[in-house]
């Protein structure tokens, strides 16, 4: 039982998780104001997880900007592919997920905030156009902040050298 509650992740600094959630805010911030003042959907809720990833662990594998970018636009193509040719059932929705984690992880994308893309695009049933809006543009939005915002806290991101 003990092993089941140990916590792996090393002790943060209170500045380094106060910054961390502060990239959250700046990068969801700014996808709102866009999304809701230019009128282009750029918000979807995976992205909030992705902010986790994006300031909370920078340096990780998943956080990197081709998983970041490349992971919600297989997830979502999946979604999108699976919605048109499957009812819209319970079986499908997990079918779509588990179908968008085997083609992240083959092409080595993966992002796991991507995975609740299949479930936002049969919530949803939105048209092809989703991939651009918001999917890549939101990400690589995200991406963008993330690169900006850790430059002025000094984190390296992205983690270059793998």
């Amino acid at each position: 039982m003990n092993t089941f509650f140990r916590r792996p992740l090393p002790q943060p600094k209170y500045s380094t998780a106060l910054l961390a959630g502060l990239g959250g805010v700046i990068a969801i911030g700014l996808l709102t104001w866009m999304t809701q003042n230019i009128g282009a959907a750029l918000l979807m809720a995976p992205f909030g997880a992705s902010c986790v990833l994006l300031f909370s662990a920078p340096g990780a594998p998943l956080s990197q900007p081709i998983n970041v970018l490349g992971g919600h636009f297989v997830a979502a193509l999946v979604g999108l592919i699976f919605a048109s040719l499957l009812p819209d059932t319970w079986w499908a929705v997990a079918v779509a997920v588990g179908a968008s984690i085997t083609a992240m992880s083959l092409l080595r994308v993966t992002h796991p905030p991507a995975g609740a893309n299949p479930i936002v695009v049969f919530a949803s049933d939105p048209s092809w156009l989703f991939l651009l809006f918001p999917t890549v543009s939101g990400a690589a939005l995200l991406i963008v902040v993330a690169v900006i915002y850790h430059r002025f806290t000094k984190l390296p991101y992205p983690v270059t050298g793998r």
